[in-house]
This record gives structure tokens, sequence and C-alpha cells, in this order.
């Protein structure tokens, strides 16, 4: 498909998936909170909107939603308690895309609607999320999912990186970290957006999926090695295994031919990427 697209949150990933986007001919609508940003947007061919759900501050041009699909990429906030307004957020906007032309829905979810069973995870498995943020994010999922109107996906990306994200800032030069043990559940900047064009292309919608490098190393492994490459100091972890869970991200593999481009992270940032 190459109709029009809105995506709503222009962040880190959301603007790079709109520049991707507009150098493949889409037309692409994106917001954003704040008015600097409105002609950063613009300038890359973004038509560029000024949008903001949150319940204290909510305002929003109708025409935004007049798009075949709509593309959700707002995190919960992270701010202690606000995440019980997530669900209240999504609803409304929900509201808003069918007062449009929005047809399909792509909401960019994420992998903590999974507690850590100590074990693998597919998309099988039914979410019994074990933190707030997980709890708030499930119950905004099954929001979109419900609405009959819409024929919606839930892609549910592993944590995040690239640039701009560097892990090793997170524990550079700590100690004793537990769970050095645990598989990290990662991926990578440029599949994110790469896997949102290949659910796009092949009109991939009505389904749920984990996005999630199949590589996993250790948490031990992983942070040290990322030290070591930004030339941070390493972090000490303890070598136990509590807490975990390993997230299986092949589905669309095996569904929709997908090909992660990042499937072995020692091999990856060898070539001095992040």
């Amino acid at each position: 498909m190459n109709g029009k697209i809105s995506i709503l949150g222009c962040g880190w990933y959301g603007f790079a998936l709109a520049k991707a986007l507009v150098s493949r001919g889409y037309s692409v609508s994106g917001s954003t909170t704040t008015e600097i940003k409105i002609s950063i947007l613009a300038q890359e061919g973004i038509n560029p909107f000024l949008i903001n759900f949150d319940l204290e501050q909510n305002y929003f041009d109708s025409s935004f939603f007049e798009s075949e699909v709509l593309i959700i990429c707002l995190p919960p906030k992270r701010h202690l308690g606000e995440h019980m307004n997530y669900p209240k957020m999504i609803r409304k906007i929900a509201d808003a895309a069918q007062l449009g032309k929005v047809r399909k829905i792509l909401m960019i979810s994420s992998t903590s609607v999974y507690a850590d069973v100590n074990r693998e995870v597919t998309e099988e498995e039914i979410p019994e999320p074990d933190t707030e943020s997980g709890i708030a994010i499930l119950e905004a999922e099954q929001i979109i999912e419900s609405n009959n109107f819409f024929c919606s996906t839930i892609l549910r990306f592993g944590g995040l990186i690239g640039p701009g994200r560097n892990l090793a800032k997170f524990f550079s030069g700590k100690s004793n970290i537990a769970n050095g043990l645990a598989p990290v559940n990662l991926l990578h900047l440029e599949d994110c957006v790469q896997l949102t064009e290949h659910i796009l292309k092949n009109d991939a919608f009505g389904y749920t999926f984990n996005a999630c490098s199949p590589d996993h190393p250790t948490r031990m492994d992983m942070y040290e090695k990322v030290a070591e490459i930004s030339g941070l100091e390493k972090p000490h972890f303890l070598p136990e295994l509590s807490k975990w869970k390993l997230i299986n991200g092949n589905r669309v593999s095996t569904q929709l031919n997908y090909k992660y481009l990042v499937n072995n992270w020692s091999e990856f940032l060898g070539q001095d990427k992040l």
C-alpha cells in the first residue's frame, strides 16, 4: 500500500519511521506536542500536526485522522502514577480516529506486557504483566483490539537500541548488578523501522507480533560489550540468573518472511554500531 499514513508521536522511533516512509513515496502526517518540532517535521516532507491527547491538555486537528492507516507511537509516561492515564488516552485516540477515515491501526506496544516467567515467550502467551506500565499497556492494547471499527495490528517491541539510545550509559561504572546471566530482549531502530514498513507493505493487519532480535546474549555480555565500544567504564554484573524471559520474535519471520537486520549482536557491535 502507498496511501496516506498518520503517525501519532514523532519521537525517537516515530520520526525515523516517518522519514523512511516519506522516502518510500508514502504521504505521511506526523504529530508532535511541541511547536518547535513543527518546522523540523515539515523540512523532512512530513505533514506536521500539533496534537496532544494528555488528559489535561487535549487538542488535535481532526484532519490528522483523514488517513487510511494510523500508527500509534505513544508509550506511557514514566512519571510515577501516570501509567493509569495511558488507557484513557488510547481510548480518546481511538474515538478520534473513528470519526475520521482511519480503518487500520498499527499500535506500537511493548514486550513489557509479559511478566518474567523464566522461559521463552511467544505471541500465544496470555500476557499477565507484573509492572504498572505493563498493565497499562496491555489494557491499551485491548482497547484497540476490541474496537471492531478498525482492523488493527499490535506490534510489541523489545528493548530499543540505536542512535541516541546507548545501552552503555545505563550501567557504566556500576557494580554488583543483579541478574547478569539473564538474556536480553533487544531490537535495533533499523529493525523497528524496516519491520513496520514490512507490515504496511504486506497489509498485515489483524495480528499481534513480537519484535525482538533472535539473538539473546546475557545482560553481562551485552552491557560489557557496548561499554567497551563506547569507551566507557565496564559495569560489573553478578553471575546469577533469577527472574527472566526470552522473547520469541520469530512470527514476523515465518508469517511475513521478515529477516531481522540484527540477528547477531556480537557481529553487529563489532562494526562499531549502536
